[in-house]
């Protein structure tokens, strides 16, 4: 699997999916785009000025093809996340539950410097993952502390760590994006 070299000392790895993946899910999204719904918060809140989206949730249980599909192609990247970082499996088990496809309008986005382990409701989230389903220039996320920030470039799987320290937020643009975005999670 290709890799997007990523400093080892970021704790950010990054691989590429195949691009017949990301259509999959592009055609997923658009096939059930009426059951999306605006992005919320970490507040739990509808605030476009924070993030403003359209959010397909996917459930642990949907065994629909492209998802089970992305999901094979989302452990292998866990796989090689993991060789890198052998620490994390000293862990207790985790696994993704559930996951969006987002879709950010022109100027949408997460705006807000933020990260994903933020209050007790989500004290079991690991690791985050996100799959650029598109290209776009300037779409990428903006790491505060790493001071580095990754590309949009479509199939890229981005992992990292949960915690404030990879605070972090979507660079705006005036074209569409799609991500796939979620949590491996204690179980």
């Amino acid at each position: 699997m290709k890799e997007y070299k990523l400093p080892l000392n970021s704790f950010i790895g990054g691989w590429f999916i195949p691009a017949k993946i990301c259509n999959g899910l592009v055609s997923y999204y658009n096939e059930f785009n009426k059951h999306a719904t605006p992005g919320r918060s970490g507040s739990g809140k509808v605030r476009k000025n924070v993030k403003d989206s359209l959010d397909l949730l996917i459930n642990s249980n949907n065994l629909d093809e492209e998802i089970l599909l992305y999901r094979i192609e989302l452990q292998k990247i866990l796989e090689l996340y993991i060789k890198r970082y052998p620490e994390i499996n000293d862990c207790s088990k985790f696994n993704v539950k559930e996951f969006n496809i987002q879709k950010y309008n022109k100027k949408g986005g997460f705006k807000k410097w933020h990260f994903e382990r933020r209050c007790l409701e989500h004290a079991g989230r690991v690791l985050v993952f996100m799959t650029y389903l598109n290209d776009i220039d300037e779409g990428g996320t903006v790491f505060k502390y790493q001071k580095i920030t990754t590309p949009s470039i479509k199939g890229l799987t981005l992992i990292w760590p949960t915690d404030f320290t990879h605070t972090h937020k979507g660079q705006i643009t005036d074209k569409e994006k799609i991500i796939t975005t979620g949590w491996f999670e204690l179980i």
